[in-house]
């Protein structure tokens, strides 16, 4: 016998006075009135011995004629033994997943430089992530789904710059993979990360020492820097104040445009560079950077401007000097970058240090704020080993002061000199 159905009316369905409780239409579909007089449409119906209702909409949103519509397509799911609130979960649950697929690789990188750019040291490396990607990757990637991102798509977009602009090459694929992580992590997409380098584009593609060997930067001769330094000490701008402060420190340039008041101690002579700003160590490794400071970078501190925190201020209200503007001075002073730069000095002072004196490598790496690779050594010299950087510092200060040396002069190390 078949079951009624449609024993409600529209009329019916739309009076007001209705007591609270459920008006069968047959085939189990019910009118629902909740003791608020809110009106829903349900069905109930047994599967495996177990009674169940399911809504189908609110009374306000669908009509008695959809609802009837919907109560069919459940009826016929429950005679086919499948239950239609299970089926609904798992149709929603692949709905999730086919728009998790649609977020596109730009906006899942917009998303992640946007939560970890509070983390980064400075606006320009937020700056450099987002270039980096508009340039080379959104053309490419940006617009399509970040999992449908495979390897052909990361190699289309690092392969055309990897023999030509190989370390920016290396900069955007470690972007693209920091991105894929991420949106792996919020489930976004499955699977290996397609710009992995280890074990994967490493045999795709040539390792960087093959295609661009490391290029230095250039750095002045020690023999040369007596006179550089009497050239410099004529100009009488702060950014040449800031150049000869970085090489007597033989500090970064971030350590010195970054550099504030507040982290000079005149009376212990000491300049104390804050771990956030020191590069290279990590996590518990990480810590601060003390420069003993020569009589002559005393001297320096000493003539210049105190308004203000940092050491040598810049254009800007309340900032340093650009990172640029040290490097602009040696162009002006006459030094193309394939001659001199601001980085190079650092490496002047490694020079002399293993050339002109008698002190150890890790007393020299440790002034440079490098990390000891050698675990052992590492260990052993974990102090700053303070007062031997003291003399080191003033021994370097004292040759940066020397006559400028004429052709054909002789030149006396510091350890023959002792001797």
């Amino acid at each position: 016998m078949a079951r009624p159905n449609n024993k409600l009316s529209v009329k019916f369905t739309e009076k007001d006075d209705l007591k609270p409780g459920l008006y069968g239409d047959g085939g189990g579909l019910y009118l629902q009135v909740s003791d608020f007089k809110t009106k829903a449409w349900v069905f109930r119906y047994m599967m495996a011995g177990r009674a169940r209702k399911m809504g189908l909409g609110d009374f306000d949103l669908v009509s008695l004629k959809d609802a009837r519509k919907k109560r069919d397509a459940a009826y016929g799911l429950v005679v086919d033994g499948i239950d239609p609130i299970e089926e609904r979960k798992a149709r929603k649950a692949e709905q999730a997943v086919e728009t998790a697929k649609a977020v596109t690789f730009k906006e899942c990188a917009e998303r992640y430089i946007k939560a970890h750019k509070a983390g980064w040291k400075s606006d320009k490396h937020a700056g450099q992530w987002e270039a980096t990607l508009k340039t080379y990757a959104y053309p490419v990637v940006g617009n399509l789904p970040v999992a449908a991102i495979d390897v052909g798509l990361v190699l289309k977009v690092i392969e055309p710059i990897w023999t030509t602009k190989t370390e920016t090459a290396s900069r955007v694929r470690g972007r693209i993979e920091t991105v894929l992580s991420w949106a792996r992590a919020r489930g976004y997409r499955k699977g290996e990360n397609p710009a992995t380098w280890r074990g994967h584009l490493d045999q795709l593609l040539p390792a960087r020492s093959q295609v661009a060997p490391v290029d230095h930067h250039a750095a002045l001769p020690y023999s040369a820097l007596p006179a550089f330094m009497a050239k410099l000490r004529a100009n009488a701008s702060i950014s040449a104040r800031a150049l000869e402060f970085t090489i007597l420190t033989a500090a970064r340039t971030g350590d010195t445009i970054g550099g504030k008041w507040p982290e000079i101690d005149k009376a212990e002579k000491l300049w104390t560079v804050p771990k956030e700003r020191v590069k290279g160590k990590k996590g518990a490794r990480k810590r601060d950077h003390v420069v003993p400071l020569s009589k002559q970078a005393m001297a320096l501190l000493e003539d210049l401007p105190t308004e203000g925190d940092y050491l040598f201020p810049g254009g800007k209200k309340d900032a340093g000097l650009s990172n640029a503007a040290m490097s602009e001075l040696l162009k002006g002073m006459g030094y193309a970058p394939d001659v001199a730069t601001v980085h190079g000095f650092r490496s002047t002072f490694k020079d002399w240090c293993m050339e002109q004196t008698a002190y150890g490598d890790e007393l020299s790496e440790m002034a440079l704020a490098h990390t000891i690779k050698d675990k052992v050594k590492a260990a052993y010299h974990r102090g700053d080993m303070l007062e031997k950087r003291r003399r080191l510092m003033a021994d370097w200060a004292s040759y940066c002061d020397r006559p400028p040396i004429v052709a054909g002069q002789n030149v006396t190390a510091i350890r023959e000199a002792r001797a």
